[in-house]
């Protein structure tokens, strides 16, 4: 019975794996940077960092950086498990728990992941609520000496899963897909557990910001100064290099997008 079980799990991931390329694969993607070279798909990108986004877009990352020598961490609840087979036919290195769940075998994991590969966590997850950053990833942060990465997308106007906790996006086809990437963020080494919160709730403010400003994008269509196309992660190296990086410029969103596109 058990056999049978993952078997059908592994099948319905595989099958999972295959809609999501298609439907994914119809959408137009933008990319706002404050630098390029932060992107993990670039080859320019330098050192090992957390990227953090909200679990409501986990479709985004997950079709995009595929192959990006990333770890997701992903909840040990059954309702992952087919999700951790698409994670890892799409090309995701994978730990299951979490960071501050009862999961210091996860944390441990983490630890050992982080030395050869970038880690990738929605830090609403897997229970929420919504949009609000668990202590867990500046913990690790703190603790691993790496940047955090804060990644802002949006959709427009996506299907809404409106019975689950974090309101699930799912994308129409051949419908906008924007992203933003904040700046890098150091949190300071060997912080304790009260020292965290100035630093989870500054990390919170900028996810939600960038969050906002990347919906508000997708669903005006208009064309933002500084945006770049963007190709699932094996393609995007392409693309980096016909367009070689240059040095990391104050980065605020912008208030009102140029002209719209024609």
């Amino acid at each position: 019975m058990r056999t049978n079980h993952r078997f059908l799990v592994g099948l319905g991931g595989l099958l999972g794996t295959q809609a999501i390329q298609s439907w994914m694969g119809t959408l137009d993607y933008r990319v706002l940077y404050s630098d390029p070279a932060l992107d993990p798909a670039s080859p320019f990108c330098q050192g090992k960092k957390i990227y953090l986004f909200w679990h409501e877009y986990l479709l985004f990352p997950l079709y995009m950086r595929g192959h990006c020598n990333l770890t997701m961490l992903l909840s040990r609840h059954q309702d992952a498990e087919i999700l951790s087979w698409v994670a890892r036919h799409m090309g995701f290195g994978l730990v299951r728990g979490s960071t501050n769940r009862g999961g210091v075998a996860a944390l441990r994991e983490l630890l050992r992941k982080s030395q050869t590969m970038h880690l990738a966590i929605t830090p609403d997850g897997p229970r929420g609520p919504r949009r609000h950053m668990a202590s867990g990833p500046i913990y690790l942060a703190s603790r691993l000496g790496l940047p955090l990465v804060l990644l802002g997308f949006g959709y427009d106007r996506p299907w809404r899963v409106e019975r689950a906790w974090d309101r699930f996006a799912i994308p129409r086809p051949y419908s906008r897909a924007r992203a933003i990437v904040a700046p890098e963020m150091r949190i300071p080494a060997d912080l304790s557990r009260d020292e965290l919160e100035p630093f989870r709730l500054r990390a919170e403010e900028v996810l939600n910001q960038t969050t906002a400003e990347a919906e508000a994008w997708a669903e005006s269509g208009e064309r933002w100064a500084g945006q770049v196309g963007a190709l699932p992660g094996p393609f995007q190296p392409v693309l980096a290099r016909l367009r070689p990086p240059v040095a990391p410029q104050p980065f605020a969103v912008p208030a009102k997008p140029s002209t719209p596109c024609p």
